[in-house]
């Protein structure tokens, strides 16, 4: 290389289907890396100007001419640097994942991804069809290749673009995150090095998007496969990296993982805040028990949106503890937030006298209780249509595993923030949000958990404890792991029998539940996609 290659990774924030607004964000990205940081190339995420996964969208007629009359405009724009810029591509009557180099105001070369994952929550392969050739283009006497997000994951891509002459890969990447995913992408970008001998500058997406949220940590691997993490996860950033006449990294600031909690609160906060603003909503309305989900539902509200976007309802019935009523009124005060209270014992006593009304049937226990649940839905519905705020619902993973929750009642809502994070995990995290500022009570999270829907209820009265159940739900939902072996790990086997069943029956309940950020390697939802009538265990 005759001098200095200078690459600005921008890790951006795009909107799926805001194609005048994503190129509007790439141009000033693009006026921002050339004037501000004199960098030589500026390169952005996989699908970034239709953002992703736009799913169904590119079967629409005319999105995919939209995208292309878009990008010919951007092309024109960019001049003194040049840009990589991730698209959907309709040619010749087939819709590749693309992405184009672009200089001067023209497009230079592109290139179509070629491992077109279908596993998990991708489903690519309804849409795209893999290309089979390397791209490499030229700057400042380097030669750059480009792959797109899975090529990097298998060996193939940056073999070939080696043999095609590349002496550094760029690998840009719509990458979803999940607990510890950053290490387990450290550890392929590195085997690719090992295996190419090239160095990798590897930009990935950031926001939230339905179900899914990109947590960015765009890093470059060099050649002598150290890991230099030269932007944050979480966060929008423009990241400068500089490479020597060896190609060699001098990076002007590096980043270190966040440890799991914060990680896992951090993403759970931007999952949220780009739901509800992505999605138009002016804020949100909780449903506050004095309970530890609805306290750190709370607390994810506020950090995401803003006390001034957020109101909290407590809704007391006769089972209600005062202490919960002290301790949700705490939490409101410490959080700043606009906080009511409404009790619903005449609600759910006119329910009731209704019923007793009919012949031959008289509601039991359980009715009763899901008859608290579903007046607490109704009143926060009709406190949403009102205020145009979205309820977020409070249940955790192991109470969707498990269907200990009311359908119509507690699962009314727009968005479950905590629905996969296990019960253990949900203390866990409360415990980190407190070392930031006390702002759950601690006696929210050291007295037995409580639906308070019956007199002394407690949730060991129709769960397993908590540090029994969850284990087992991390190895059948999770790890796909039979009743037998997850017996041979030590658990009681009419235990998992009994755990399985409830997964198992109350696949419907899931299927009727609002959508919630993914976490885990495996959530419910579009990662684990179940029959709904099957009697397979």
């Amino acid at each position: 290389m005759a001098e200095k290659l200078r690459i600005s990774i921008a890790q951006c924030n795009f909107r799926v289907g805001d194609i005048e607004g994503n190129a509007e964000q790439i141009l000033s990205s693009v006026a921002f890396a050339r004037d501000e940081q004199s960098a030589d190339l500026v390169v952005f995420p996989e699908l970034s100007l239709s953002g992703y996964p736009p799913e169904d969208l590119v079967l629409r007629d005319g999105f995919c001419a939209a995208v292309a009359q878009t990008l010919y405009s951007l092309a024109k724009q960019i001049k003194g640097i040049h840009a990589v810029i991730g698209y959907p591509l309709m040619q010749d009557g087939l819709l590749y994942n693309a992405a184009s180099v672009m200089a001067d105001g023209k497009i230079l070369d592109t290139y179509h991804k070629q491992q077109i994952p279908n596993y998990g929550v991708f489903d690519e392969k309804r849409y795209f069809t893999p290309g089979d050739q390397a791209c490499v283009f030229s700057i400042k006497g380097t030669s750059l290749a480009l792959t797109i997000c899975e090529d990097i994951w298998r060996p193939g891509p940056a073999n070939q673009a080696a043999r095609a002459g590349a002496d550094m890969i760029v690998n840009i990447n719509a990458s979803p995150y999940h607990a510890d995913k950053q290490g387990e992408r450290e550890s392929v970008l590195v085997q690719r090095v090992r295996e190419s001998k090239l160095p990798i500058v590897y930009c990935n997406l950031i926001g939230g998007q339905d179900e899914l949220v990109f947590d960015g940590g765009s890093m470059v691997i060099a050649a002598d496969e150290s890991i230099h993490r030269c932007s944050p996860l979480f966060t929008d950033a423009h990241t400068l990296v500089e490479f020597d006449r060896d190609l060699n990294p001098s990076l002007i600031e590096s980043f270190q993982i966040p440890m799991r909690e914060e990680a896992i609160y951090r993403a759970i906060v931007l999952a949220v805040k780009d739901y509800v603003r992505k999605n138009g909503f002016p804020g949100v309305v909780i449903g506050l028990s004095g309970g530890i989900d609805s306290a750190l539902t709370l607390a994810i509200a506020v950090d995401a949106l803003g006390a001034e976007n957020v109101q909290a309802v407590m809704m007391p019935y006769q089972y209600t503890s005062d202490i919960s009523i002290e301790d949700a009124r705490a939490e409101a005060e410490a959080l700043a937030i606009r906080y009511d209270e409404i009790a619903i014992e005449s609600m759910v006593d006119a329910f009731v006298t209704e019923l007793n009304q009919k012949e031959n049937f008289s509601p039991g226990d359980l009715a009763k209780q899901n008859l608290q649940a579903r007046c607490r839905g109704v009143l926060l519905m009709a406190i949403s249509n009102e205020t145009g705020r979205m309820v977020l619902t409070t249940g955790n993973k192991s109470e969707m595993a498990v269907g200990y929750a009311t359908l119509y009642g507690d699962m009314a809502g727009g968005f479950a923030p905590l629905k996969d994070v296990s019960k253990t995990l949900v203390y866990q995290l409360a415990e980190y949000r407190n070392t930031i500022s006390q702002v759950i009570p601690e006696r929210v999270i050291t007295r037995p958990p409580s639906a308070e829907l019956a007199p002394d209820q407690k949730d060991v009265d129709s769960l397993p404890p908590y540090e029994v159940l969850d284990p087992i739900l991390e190895a059948y939902v999770e790890e796909d792991k039979s009743i037998a072996e997850i017996v041979a790990e030590g658990f009681v086997e009419e235990t998992v029998r009994k755990v399985v069943m409830m997964v198992r029956r109350n696949e419907y309940k899931r299927r009727q539940a609002p959508p919630g950020v993914k976490l885990t390697a495996r959530a419910f939802g579009r990662d684990r996609r179940y029959p709904i009538t099957s009697c397979y265990i």
